[in-house]
């Protein structure tokens, strides 16, 4: 099931109404990009549809890190990287990066999943059949060389005087 490269999604098509007054993607819509894309590794591990209805559980995004490398237009076609990163019982921390159909960088989004009891909703481990998926795709990935971008945080570099 896991690769020893990070997952590449399916292509994925900007969709007209996603295209702001700068004639570009928005920028909510790379979100929607990259949790489109992470449905599909979502649904490898375990965590589909069935999921949620079959175990009243689910997983949320706790956290998202957007970076915007390069615009993207209507008509132009990407694909998502997907890193496992970290992960524990209940969490784990991925990064993506957004492929123009040219090649190029056009994003990357770093976010930590938790996963849920809808019932709460409350942050839950996972099953021991998920975890061990999860655990097996962190294990591949950590094999590789680290993304770039990875662990970035926004500030303003100063210029000490």
């Amino acid at each position: 099931m896991p690769d020893a490269a990070p997952f590449m999604s399916s292509w994925l098509e900007i969709e007209p109404g996603w295209i702001d007054h700068n004639n570009h993607l928005n920028m909510g819509y790379y979100t929607v990009l990259f949790d489109r894309a992470a449905d599909e590794v979502f649904d490898r591990l375990g965590f589909g549809p069935d999921y949620v209805s079959s175990s009243n559980h689910t997983t949320f995004s706790g956290e998202f890190h957007l970076r915007y490398l390069r615009e993207v237009k209507l008509g132009d076609r990407l694909r998502s990287s997907f890193w496992l990163i970290d992960h524990d019982e209940k969490r784990f921390h991925t990064f993506q990066q957004l492929y123009h159909e040219d090649g190029w960088m056009s994003a990357t989004g770093e976010g930590l999943t938790l996963h849920v009891n809808l019932d709460g909703p409350k942050v839950t481990p996972m099953p021991p059949d998920i975890q061990a998926r999860v655990a097996e795709m962190a294990r591949d990935h950590a094999a590789l060389p680290q993304p770039e971008g990875l662990g970035r945080h926004i500030g303003i570099p100063r210029k000490s005087a």
